[in-house]
């Protein structure tokens, strides 16, 4: 009878000691398909999130050309172009910046330079944009161009 005990109490502790391969199975199919749900929701507004900080950099930017034109009289030049903001160039008395709070200009979230473009060629004084997340001119959505001119 003693026997017959010990091995329901051991058939007992060795089915509590773990997960079966079936258990674990089901668990990492609900949890992929957690992930597909879910994921799929979720990036679009990661790609929007990243157009939407270029757009408010960029509106940065256009305050502080702003304030470098009315300390220097006149819009920085192409060879210029945004590292005038943070760096004071040559014979240029008027300058009082850097124009910029972080002192360097940013890179774009897709870490690529802002581009500057005097003249405009969309009816402004001037252009400063992002070529978007494939760094090409043109393109929809993610991959559109996000300038001052929208």
């Amino acid at each position: 009878m003693r026997s017959r005990f010990d091995r329901s109490r051991r058939r007992r502790s060795r089915s509590d000691d773990g997960y079966t391969l079936l258990e674990l199975l089901v668990v990492l199919v609900i949890l992929g398909l957690l992930v597909g749900v879910v994921g799929t929701q979720i990036f679009p507004f990661l790609g929007r999130g990243k157009s939407d900080t270029a757009a408010l950099q960029i509106q940065n930017f256009e305050a502080a050309v702003d304030l470098f034109r009315l300390d220097m009289r006149r819009l920085p030049t192409q060879a210029e172009g945004l590292e005038v903001l943070v760096k004071r160039p040559d014979n240029a008395p008027r300058w009082s910046g850097p124009y910029l709070k972080s002192g360097k200009v940013p890179l774009d979230p897709w870490d690529r330079a802002y581009l500057y473009r005097i003249p405009s060629q969309h009816g402004r004084d001037f252009d400063i944009y992002s070529l978007g997340a494939d760094g090409r001119e043109g393109g929809d959505g993610e991959n559109r161009d996000i300038g001052n001119w929208r």
